[in-house]
Order: structure tokens, then sequence, then C-alpha cells
């Protein structure tokens, strides 16, 4: 069969014609047209390129096309870059399309916008044109304030917008040159006016002033900086006391011992963790344990509805930056009345387990509990117990047993060893199983008494951080189970889950594309358990190898993000059918919702309103996700002030990103990163190799991979732009 290009348009179009909501892969496409040529093949997918171009088709994939359906206006989201480079993100899910500042209609990020499409000019990208804002996503801005003589204008550090926003003199509220400030829009340009017009809403303080920059930073992502004074009010005259009613009325844990673990300067204290023998399992003979997961019952001070209750929803998580936390909950519940502080009597929430030495679990029960915490430790400080009790961290192996010559040593010495044995019999089930192992290694500073970073390092989890973690997620899986799992035919009652998707596939098939490289194997289809035994095993493959650091970001990057929802699909990453948060109700919203309705159920309560929590899930997602950003931009910030001082020194540092604009060097010593710039790299005209993760030089071949070792000198630290700029030094 021979056609023309014509005749295979008129084919192709009658085909997908007649199946206008499929899409279809090549393979598909060339055995329903039974095109079995190669030249036939070529001249299909050349045309079908032709057609996605003309807008008749879509494409969905490198290799998937489909019906386009669409009209010539759409609404979806506006997204605004700071190079000009302004994209519309389609509700549909499909390509984003190009829009020119000009056509931009002074959209902000974020926008809901209505838009229509323009005619395609020959050999040009798509473009739109925003007809609409729907709605606003952000109607206040921070910058830095420039006051002239007769008006003023703030200063936006990312540029976003072609011009600053003009504040008249008497909006100003006492603002001065240099002040960074909180600046709400008024006036969008218009037909009539083409400057932005704005009033001063807050001053943060001068530009370069520690709490003005971390004010900076939450102002700039809508997070509240200070609490409001009715909701700490309202928090100071909840009673600390617990009356005998209410001693009465749940499981006393008070003369059980009880401890607290948590990083050093923490003082909301959400989770504790008792233990005592039970006896002896009947069949084993080996000692059984009761292990209580207490977690502070912070429903029981903070009503559903109250205005304490709106504000906590409202923020949906405690934020933590560098030097600070915002809290969720005001400071006299967090920090005092929900803080189970040592020595002092709290309301908890717990699950109680029964265990044998092999971390089996009995029997549990969930309980309103009294408890007297015995010892707050610090992580450091259970460590070193550990240690000096022959713990080697990272082994995975627990203390020996104790001896008359060699009796266990240090504070609670006994108990904490048998809590770290019985943690890790636990998380070696959950990798047998399936779990996935990402102990990756988190930013950390020491602050001086100004807020200044005095050093900079990267904080492992050790097995002290284990121990707590396997317990919380114990719990957490526990409970999700006591509600998710029903019998078949019965429905389970509405719960936020705490998911978590499988990889995306396309991404797992170029990290497995790009690992072969190195020599290592991954195995990309099968059931989910094989897929995540395979990638623990690439992951303990490249442990120590120069391209551990590589192979692990690309494999992250693979992964899908967890959420909350009501709409449960087992979490992939830790391999468990069921998970919740219900660990950290001082510190996240979802847990408090979950506190609630776990309350609800347990007294016979009927199930609550799924699209209600689904509402409230993807709210706390959002907001979790907003947080994580100010934080990422906290440590930032603090990066490039630490290495403020080091303008012009070399350092070792290896590559950890690579784009089309440059490559991403983070220095050895201090973690630090910062941007070579492609306009730095003038020894060559280098290609962007975006599979793997490469630049390549066309004239001598030079090659910049993600991974490699490399000598940089620090040749700017702004601030301002929480930007690092180097230079290679050893060319």
């Amino acid at each position: 069969m021979r056609l023309s290009k014509k005749s295979m348009g008129d084919l192709l179009l009658s085909f997908f014609q007649q199946n206008p909501n499929d899409t279809f892969s090549f393979r598909d496409i060339f055995r329903r047209l039974k095109l079995e040529s190669h030249p036939l093949r070529m001249l299909a997918i050349d045309t079908m390129e032709e057609m996605a171009w003309d807008d008749v088709l879509t494409k969905v994939s490198d290799n998937e096309y489909r019906l386009n359906l669409k009209t010539q206006v759409q609404e979806g989201i506006f997204r605004r870059k700071a190079n000009g480079k302004n994209s519309f993100i389609p509700d549909d899910g499909s390509q984003p399309v190009f829009i020119a500042e000009r056509n931009s209609m002074y959209a902000g990020d974020g926008d809901r916008v209505q838009v229509t499409f323009l005619a395609r000019r020959e050999r040009h990208i798509k473009e739109a044109m925003v007809i609409a804002i729907l709605k606003r996503n952000k109607e206040t801005f921070v910058g830095k304030l420039k006051v002239e003589k007769d008006y003023a204008y703030l200063i936006i550090n990312d540029n976003l917008f072609s011009k600053d926003i003009f504040i008249p003199k008497k909006k100003l509220k006492g603002g001065k040159t240099g002040d960074k400030a909180v600046v709400k829009v008024t006036q969008w340009p218009d037909a009539d006016h083409k400057n932005i017009i704005g009033e001063v809403i807050d001053i943060l303080g001068k530009e370069g002033e520690n709490n003005a920059e971390m004010h900076a930073i939450l102002a700039q992502y809508g997070l509240p900086y200070k609490y409001p004074k009715n909701v700490e009010e309202a928090a100071k005259k909840i009673e600390a006391g617990i009356s005998e009613d209410e001693i009465k009325s749940r499981e006393d844990f008070r003369s059980v011992f009880t401890c607290t673990i948590d990083p050093k300067d923490a003082k909301d204290f959400d989770d504790a963790l008792s233990i005592r023998e039970v006896g002896v399992g009947k069949s084993t003979g080996s000692k059984l344990y009761e292990v209580g997961v207490h977690i502070a019952d912070v429903s029981h001070y903070v009503t559903e509805g109250s205005v304490i209750d709106k504000e906590a929803y409202n923020r949906a998580t405690s934020v933590y930056l560098v030097d600070r936390t915002i809290p969720m909950l005001p400071e006299h519940l967090c920090n005092f009345i929900c803080s189970l502080r040592p020595d002092e009597e709290k309301l908890c929430y717990s699950v109680v387990f029964t265990l044998d030495g092999d971390a089996n679990i009995k029997k549990w029960h969930l309980a309103h509990t009294v408890i007297k915490s015995d010892r707050r430790f610090a992580y450091e400080e259970v460590q070193k117990i550990l240690e000096d009790n022959g713990v080697v961290d990272g082994t995975g192996q627990p203390a020996p047993a104790a001896t008359k010559n060699h009796p266990y040593t240090g504070e609670y010495a006994e108990q904490l060893i048998v809590l770290d044995a019985l943690a890790k019999k636990l998380r070696e089930k959950r990798f047998k199983n399936g779990a996935v192992k990402f102990d990756r290694e988190e930013l950390h500073f020491d602050i001086d008494e100004a807020g200044k970073p005095v050093s900079c390092y990267f904080k492992k989890s050790k097995d002290a951080n284990k121990l707590i973690e396997e317990f919380m997620l114990l719990a957490n899986r526990t409970v999700a189970e006591s509600v998710g799992k029903v019998k078949e035919g019965k429905k389970a009652k509405t719960l936020p889950y705490r998911i978590h998707d499988q990889p995306d596939p396309t991404k797992l098939e170029s990290l497995r594309a790009f690992v072969v490289n190195f020599g290592y194997k991954l195995k990309t289809s099968g059931t989910k358990g094989a897929i995540s035994k395979s990638l623990n095993a690439l992951m303990d493959s490249v442990q120590g190898k120069r391209e551990q650091n590589l192979v692990e970001t690309v494999a992250l990057r693979a992964m899908m993000k967890a959420k909350y929802s009501t709409h449960n699909i087992g979490h992939y990453g830790l391999a468990f059918d069921y998970y919740t948060h219900f660990t950290s109700p001082i510190r996240r919203y979802p847990d408090l919702m979950v506190h609630r309705l776990l309350t609800r159920y347990q007294a016979g309560g009927r199930s609550a309103n799924r699209d209600k929590y689904e509402e409230f899930c993807e709210h706390s997602s959002d907001m979790e996700q907003i947080a994580q950003n100010a934080e990422r931009d906290s440590i930032k910030y603090k990066m490039v002030e630490f290495m403020g001082d080091k303008v012009g020194m070399e350092f070792d540092a290896h590559i950890s990103g690579i784009q089309s604009y440059g490559i991403y060097c983070e220095i050895d010593e201090n973690h630090c990163e910062g941007l070579v710039s492609m306009r730095d790299l003038d020894d060559d005209y280098y290609d962007f190799d975006e599979r793997n993760y490469c630049l390549r030089g066309r004239r001598h071949h030079n090659k910049y991979q993600l991974g490699d070792p490399i000598r940089i000198k620090v040749a700017k630290a702004n601030v301002e732009k929480r930007q690092l700029d180097f230079v290679i030094a050893d060319r």
C-alpha cells in the first residue's frame, strides 16, 4: 500500500474522529490502520506531528496522540515567570501554552484566567492571550520600599512584574527607603491606568535584619508571621489543671515508665513512649512488652469550630524556618498545656500495643489516657546511651544482652534498649514488605543570637531518630487500618488518609535507562513490591559510590508526592495499605481531624461527610506544600548569608543539578549550593542532555554530569535574591 501525505492525513483524521475520546500510541495506530512498512509508519508519524501543530490533534506524549476537542476559548491557571516565559495551564491537564507579557493582562502567578488561542504563525510555538482574570491568586506582595520626593514604589525580588508597584505617599504607613514591606494591590492596570497601585499594610523592618527577612519569607507565601491576639487570649483562658473526674474516665499510665525523645531545641512534645513487661508469651516463652504510643490530646482542648480551631485550620501546619517555628496552635497550648513535658500530668490519646520480642502485635487498643513523663530526652542523649551499650549506628543490630560483668549503663538504659530492639524488628519487617529506603540527610545551621548562621552541616537520622519513627509509623498505620479495613461488602467510614501513589512510570523508565550507564539494573514493571524491592537493591548498590548522590537524586524525582485524601490508595513509599497521620496534632491539622473522628467512631458515631473532609484534606495538602516552600526559602537565605564572607574563595564541590541554563554545585564541606551560569561556561558551546543529566561541549567534548566532582569559586552571594553564584575554578 502506498499513500500520499494528503491521503494519510485523511485516513488519520477519519480514524481519530471515529474515536474522539481515546488516546493512541504509535503502535496502536500502526496496528489499527495496518501500516506495516517502515515508509508508511514514518509518513504517519510526520503527518500526526503536523496535525498536532495545526491543533487538529493533541500530542499527549512523545508517542501518543488524541483528537483535539478543545475550543478556542479556555480556562485554566496562569504561571508567571521572571524571564517573561509565562504559560497557561489548561484545566484538562494538557500541555502548557506560552503567553507573552504583552498578552498577559498583568495576570499574577496562580491566577485563574480565561484565554483565547492565537492563530499559529508558521514555525512558531502555540500562543495564547489572557482575555479575562477570573480569580486573583494573590493580592499582597512583599518587597523593598523605594521612597522618592513625590511618590514611592515596592520593588519585588523576583521581578515578576515588568513594573514595580506604585504606592501613593499617603499610603506608606511610615515606611522608608530600604524597609521590607507587605503591600496590598488596590488597583490593577486597565485601559486607563498602566500602573499597579498598592498600599502598605505592614512594615516588616529594615532589609537585612533577620526578623524582617524571615517575616518577609512568610508573608511572601501568605503565611502568618504573628498570632492574632483574640486567638492567644482564648488559649490563655484554657485551664491546665486536670480534674479527678477526667482522670477517672481515662486509662491511667502515670505509674508506667514514659519518656519523650525529640530534637534538643524542641518545646512542643506531642508524642511519648511508655514501656513495661507484661508477662511471657505462651507459645514462644519470650517476654511480652506493653508499648504505649501516647499523643497529646489536643482535641480535648481545641473544640471544633472554636476561634482557636478556625485559626489552626487556616494554618493547617506549623512552619519550621531555619531559626524559628511558627506554630499552628497558640504558644500557651503547643508549648505548655498540650506539650508532654516531664513530671507533669498530661492528657493523651494513645495506641497501646502488646508486642513479643520479635515486635509481633499480640493485641492493641486505642484509649484516652493520662500520663506523666519521667524524662525528656534529646535524640543525642538516647543515641549516646545506645552506643555506650554496644549499639553501632547504621548496622540495624540491637545492643548485646547485658551480663553480670557488663550491665547496661545510663539513665533508663534498659527501657531504651528494649524500645530500640523492637523498633529495629519493625523496621526490618517494613523493608521486607516493600517499603522504599530513602534516608536523605537534612541541612541544618547553627545560629547565633543575632540569627546569623555560624556553621552549616547535614544532619543524619540515627538509631534514636529511627526508634521514634518506627513507633509513630506503627501507630499511624494501626489506627488507619482500624477504620479503613472493613469486611467485604461493608463501607469504611470517612477518614483522612496519608496517601502516596506509585512512581511515575515515565520517570521510572528514565531512571532505569540512566542507571544502566553505571552498570545498575532496575525493574520498572511488575507488582508494587517487586518494583520497590528493585529500587531498594539499587539504593543499596550505590551506597558509598561516587554516583550515590546522583542516583538517589534522580530516583527521588521519580517518586510522587504524598498528600492527604479521604480516598485511600495506600502509601507506596512505606508499603502500607492503610496509613494516616495521628501522631502530631500539635503541629498538623489532619492529625487533629483524625483524633476527632476516631473519638466519634469509638463512641458509635456515624460516618462523617466525605466531601467536607476531602476539602479539608486538599487544604491541608496545599498548606503543607506552601510551608515546605517557605522552609526551603529560609534555608536558601541562610545559605547565602553564611557564604557572604566567602566570596572569592575556592571549594571542592560536586554537581548537584543540571539545567539548560547552568550547573548547580554543592560544596562538599558545608553543603551550600550555588549556580554556575551557562554564560560562564564560555570555553565551548554546550548542549543540554536532559535524559542523561549532563551538558556536552560541541567542539572540545567536555562533559558536565550530575554527581561529578568539580572545583568552584564563589563569585557572588546575593542575599536579597537568595542566590549563590559560582564559577569553575580549575579551568
